[in-house]
């Protein structure tokens, strides 16, 4: 007997721009989706889990870093992933159009429902609207669902880096992508 796929349920999906202290609630439900993108291997550079003290305390700050901007993907209401935008340093005018994404998950518990685009979209339209036209970024090698998603939205690869990443003694692979996202820039 085969068993037929179960079809995921309705969900209310959102994205959006954090702009003040997350409240208790949000912030222990990022807590919670990081551990699980953490233990399931995409863990934006922790490879063990630190402590929730720890935890909390990284994504306060992250909040109130003046050159970094979040973004939160939630499911049904519970924070189940995120996105950073890191901005330009203000004196360096020559780069100044150029901002890098990192930190870029989704907890496992909450893929397949498209909520990995809706947050690169979200995130491409406020840096659009606020005056920046390119956007970086370096996934590991190996992250193919991160990978497709990243070349499917029009982001190029422009190089690699051989010595990126170590984890648990092994190096990994990262690549580096682009985006233009505002071509009159340009012109």
């Amino acid at each position: 007997m085969t068993e037929t796929p179960q079809k995921k349920t309705e969900a209310i999906l959102s994205v959006e721009f954090v702009e003040e202290q997350l409240s208790p609630n949000d912030l222990n439900d990022l807590c919670d989706a990081t551990d699980a993108a953490i233990e399931a291997g995409g863990g934006f550079g922790w490879v063990d889990l630190p402590s929730r003290e720890i935890l909390e305390s990284y994504w306060r700050g992250v909040v109130t870093a003046p050159m970094r901007e979040l973004f939160v993907a939630r499911m049904d209401g519970v924070i189940c992933g995120t996105t950073q935008v890191i901005l330009p340093l203000k004196n360096n005018e020559a780069q100044g159009h150029i901002v890098v994404l990192t930190t870029n998950f989704i907890a496992p518990w909450a893929r397949g429902y498209g909520l990995a685009k809706k947050l690169l979209e979200e995130v491409e339209r406020k840096i659009s609207r606020d005056g920046y036209a390119v956007i970086n970024l370096d996934v590991r090698e190996g992250m193919e669902s991160a990978i497709s998603l990243y070349e499917a939205m029009g982001y190029q690869q422009f190089g690699k880096h051989p010595y990126s990443v170590r984890v648990k003694g092994e190096t990994i692979e990262s690549l580096h992508y682009y985006k233009v996202i505002s071509q009159s820039y340009f012109e």
